[in-house]
């Protein structure tokens, strides 16, 4: 899995970095990229990455702000022209449907694909065999929302060498002791594959917030996770600023980080009042508190 960032900035777009929009590529986990918010020119983004629309699966959108979903119709059509025919799902809060499908009826849009919209009504917002995706609301003035994605536990790997030692070869009876199956071999002797399993591999949890201040809230969705993507719209001095237009600052982002027990923090959603020379100074207040930080720009490539 990776996580691209292809815009980084807050409330308008600057020369460098676009408003918010964030892609989780997960090709070899399901053959699908989910695309965490859609600021404007979002789909311009694309164009200058590796994201393909046609394999975009699912989206998910933190809140109604213009700088997190202004490129979504654009996206939306384009997919269709793009290779895009398998079905996609937007997720977001209330308001949403309204908003895309007013913006395609009125510009004559026409989809070659199955959309489907999603309001969240409940925490979980969608869970299959791989992955769990559960929300908490934040506070920004408007409903805005953090998901959490876990990744299901994996099976571990299967011990090759101890099931040489009885005899047994690679082939078709592997995948039966793969699943934990008891195989009887040619000789008489009796398998128990679980015996050969090693210990599970931890799934990946990642937790990426929408704008918001410090929340309690902030701390379920964050708690433990492997990455945490977390708005630092301002720098420390300016906490009041931060406070008045609900949003957080490096030091609230990175306390968050440390109290969560999480490995990494990615602070990203930075104000156009900060140049690309200021990102190392943003990042160290962080590192202050939580060492394991990085600032995202745009085209940002983190491998999870």
């Amino acid at each position: 899995m990776e996580l691209i960032f292809l815009g980084t900035g807050a409330g308008v777009p600057s020369k460098g970095r676009n408003v918010t929009a964030i892609a989780l590529t997960m090709l070899n986990e399901r053959n699908s990229i989910w695309l965490f918010d859609c600021g404007e020119a979002t789909q311009h983004q694309i164009l200058r990455s590796s994201i393909k629309l046609s394999k975009l699966e699912k989206i998910f959108i933190t809140h109604l702000h213009g700088d997190h979903i202004f490129g979504l119709p654009g996206l939306l059509s384009s997919r269709s022209f793009q290779g895009g025919e398998t079905a996609l799902t937007v997720y977001g809060p209330v308001g949403l449907a309204n908003y895309i499908r007013t913006s395609l009826a009125v510009s004559g849009t026409h989809l070659k694909y199955p959309l489907e919209i999603v309001e969240i009504e409940d925490e979980l917002v969608f869970e299959d065999a791989t992955f769990r995706v559960t929300c908490k609301e934040l506070e920004h003035g408007i409903l805005s929302y953090g998901y959490r994605i876990e990744e299901a536990d994996k099976t571990g790997a299967l011990d090759a060498a101890g099931l040489a030692a009885l005899g047994v070869k690679p082939g078709p009876i592997f995948k039966e002791l793969k699943e934990g199956k008891t195989v009887t071999l040619e000789d008489g002797t009796v398998v128990n594959g679980s015996a050969f399993i090693g210990p599970s591999k931890k799934g990946r949890v990642i937790a990426i917030f929408g704008d918001t201040k410090v929340t309690p809230n902030e701390l379920a969705v964050a708690r433990h996770a492997d990455v945490v993507v977390h708005e630092a719209t301002f720098a420390a001095d300016m906490g009041d600023m931060a406070g008045e237009y609900m949003h957080s600052t490096t030091l609230e982002a990175a306390t968050l980080a440390k109290n969560a027990e999480a490995k990494q923090l990615i602070i990203t959603h930075i104000s156009s009042r900060y140049s690309r020379d200021d990102n190392q100074s943003l990042v160290d207040e962080c590192r202050t508190i939580f060492p394991n930080t990085e600032i995202a720009t745009d085209f940002a490539i983190f491998e999870l």
